[in-house]
């Protein structure tokens, strides 16, 4: 059933006119925290990678500054070696989950210098064999520090897919199989941004404001409890 829906879906959701109009609301507003750590850091994929561990459950605001402090003092995998847990904590706080994301990022270096000749794979499945590293944090390394393909599912993807009818699902992995299969590749990489500052701005969580939506004329107004997302 809900594979014929998405189905049903493929051929009559506005795709074009939905991502226009939003990067068109758009354009006054600042991008979302890891895409501007992935500009400010000329795409490095170790920037990338550390800014979208600690996005993990954090206020975008936050997730910038720390990134921002973070990467001044461990630009590198090997950088970040040079540090103790403690200090990146004291780096990254107040991030959510502070301690884990520390004793994960030093896992990561550790790895990608013994395994990776201390570079990011540009690759998902390896990607996902990292510790704290989940489909979100994976996609997004690989769209913004390798501008490939992919289509990155957090909270808000998630969320606002299933308002707007596009999809019927209960978790972001299930949100982003379906959205591999109905979503055109050309708008696969903007998905994310767009929909993330539309999560935050109109389409919240709690109270979206409907009435200032500029793409309501497409949206079924499907509004369900949303799980968690996984990482």
């Amino acid at each position: 059933m809900k594979e014929a829906k998405n189905n049903m879906h493929k051929k009559n959701i506005q795709w074009a006119a939905i991502v226009k109009t939003l990067e068109t609301w758009r354009k006054e507003l600042n991008d979302p925290s890891v895409t501007t750590i992935a500009e400010y850091y000329a795409r490095s994929a170790w920037a990338v990678l550390a800014s979208t561990i600690l996005s993990l459950r954090t206020k975008d605001a936050v997730t910038l500054e720390a990134s921002k402090r973070l990467l001044a003092k461990a630009a590198s995998p090997a950088a970040l070696l040079t540090l103790k847990a403690e200090e990146i904590e004291k780096l990254i706080y107040p991030a959510g989950f502070y301690k884990t994301k520390a004793a994960n990022l030093l896992k990561i270096a550790h790895i990608l210098i013994e395994k990776y000749a201390g570079e990011v794979p540009a690759d998902i499945d390896t990607l996902l064999e990292l510790p704290g590293v989940g489909r979100k944090t994976a996609n997004l390394v690989c769209i913004e520090a390798f501008d490939m393909d992919g289509i990155c599912v957090d909270t808000h993807v998630h969320r606002i897919s299933n308002r707007m009818g596009w999809v019927l699902t209960k978790m972001p992995d299930d949100t982003e199989t379906a959205l591999r299969e109905i979503l055109p590749r050309q708008f696969w990489k903007p998905i994310n941004p767009l929909l993330v500052l539309f999560g935050q701005n109109v389409c919240k969580p709690i109270g979206p404001k409907c009435p200032a939506c500029p793409v309501s004329k497409y949206c079924e107004k499907l509004i369900i409890k949303s799980p968690k997302p996984a990482n």
